[in-house]
């Protein structure tokens, strides 16, 4: 867990008793999911994205027969969900990193018990924690070694998040992708929605699944007609969704703990060891900026020039080692800028109740939605997305309008 997130949890968990989200949320996971049911639906379905979300609604459609394209933006699978694995001698998460859950979420999630089981995880209990206010470095390592207690997270050991996503959903689905297809507008207003791709495509179907992300909704690159209702508005609007962006430096030698917690008003800036416990050879420090912060390095001309402020800060905490010890190379990924994401990620529990059911709400029983924003079982992040993929499927396939 980050060290700021520690932060965050802790004084959740203190103000309320509790902090029923991601590992700490088991109970509110289904006790069965929509890969274990069977569907009879003799209409089409159209799915907007083939991210976390899109992919396991995809495999729902794919596992029932059902008539289905996924029109997808970008030319890939995955999202958000993306590795590298030349950069160095493990596979990098460039997107999404950690399972907030217990390891056991993956058999729910690939709907094979034992799949955990099967990939070698990592139980992220960080050993050194400094937290940085910009000037002076403190030893945070016991409250993080605590909060590992209460909230008990895992990263993949020689795998990604992407990897597991293609192997249990991309592949059975991927001969339905249409790539290099970004929609433009959705019509419901007939018995049909009509949907129609900024090349000028069009396409129809019965229902519509739409799973992209908080950022392309509210920046309006995507039309509704009728238009999307005040309060579906308003609730889009009142989610935090920062700016940010992710990068990966190479060093010759880890003079840095395994995670560094630099204080901000808002969002978060952290730096971690990449290579924690991956038996690696390789010396890469992760940096991750997300919020108002990350705007001053987004200004910045270049990725090298943004790499070279991280640098110069990572000089100011360890006495210059940071630039001696640099090798030049690095990985960035600047999601607030990336056109077909426009943001980094939802912290599900900073969300109202009234909110979530708002967001959910289909269109005319014809348009539904899913993604991490969406998910209604309080689990972090990835299996969020997933999950929630899962359940409008369900949720569209036994719709009383068919």
């Amino acid at each position: 867990m980050h060290p700021r997130r520690i932060l965050l949890v802790s004084a959740l968990a203190t103000n309320s008793g509790c902090f029923p989200w991601g590992s700490r949320a088991e109970h509110r996971l289904p006790t069965e999911t929509p890969m274990e049911r069977n569907y009879h639906y003799g209409g089409k379905v159209i799915v907007v994205g083939a991210g976390a979300a899109g992919l396991a609604a995809a495999r729902v459609l794919e596992d029932n027969g059902v008539d289905y394209t996924v029109l997808e933006a970008t030319s890939r699978f995955g999202g958000r969900l993306a590795k590298n694995d030349t950069f160095a001698d493990f596979p990098l998460d460039l997107g999404p990193e950690w399972i907030h859950n217990r390891a056991e979420i993956l058999d729910v999630l690939s709907g094979q018990e034992g799949t955990a089981g099967s990939i070698e995880l990592i139980p992220y209990r960080l050993e050194e924690v400094a937290s940085w206010d910009g000037t002076e470095m403190r030893d945070a390592s016991a409250e993080a070694n605590r909060l590992a207690r209460f909230f008990p997270e895992f990263k993949f050991k020689h795998s990604t998040w992407y990897d597991f996503a293609s192997e249990h959903y991309g592949r059975r689905v991927e001969h339905r992708i249409q790539y290099n297809a970004p929609v433009a507008s959705i019509d419901y207003t007939g018995d049909r929605v009509e949907v129609t791709t900024q090349g000028g495509e069009v396409y129809d179907a019965d229902r519509v699944l739409v799973t992209v992300s908080v950022g392309v909704l509210r920046s309006g690159a995507l039309t509704f007609t009728p238009a999307l209702s005040e309060q579906k508005r308003s609730a889009l609007e009142s989610v935090d969704f920062h700016p940010g962006l992710k990068a990966f430096l190479k060093f010759t030698e880890d003079f840095y703990p395994d995670a560094i917690g630099c204080q901000v008003e808002e969002g978060e800036k952290t730096f971690y060891d990449a290579a924690f416990k991956k038996e690696s050879e390789a010396h890469v420090l992760g940096a991750l900026v997300v919020g108002p912060s990350s705007l001053e390095y987004t200004a910045l001309p270049s990725d090298e020039a943004r790499v070279e402020a991280l640098i110069n800060e990572l000089d100011l905490m360890f006495d210059g080692r940071a630039s001696k010890a640099y090798t030049g190379e690095f990985l960035m990924v600047n999601w607030g800028q990336l056109p077909h994401v426009l943001g980094t990620w939802v912290e599900g529990f900073r969300l109202g109740r009234r909110t979530v059911k708002t967001l959910n709400e289909p269109l005319d029983d014809k348009v539904f939605f899913a993604g991490e924003v969406y998910d209604t079982y309080h689990q972090l992040g990835v299996p969020g997305a997933m999950l929630s993929g899962m359940h409008a499927v369900d949720l569209m396939l036994r719709s009383p309008n068919e």
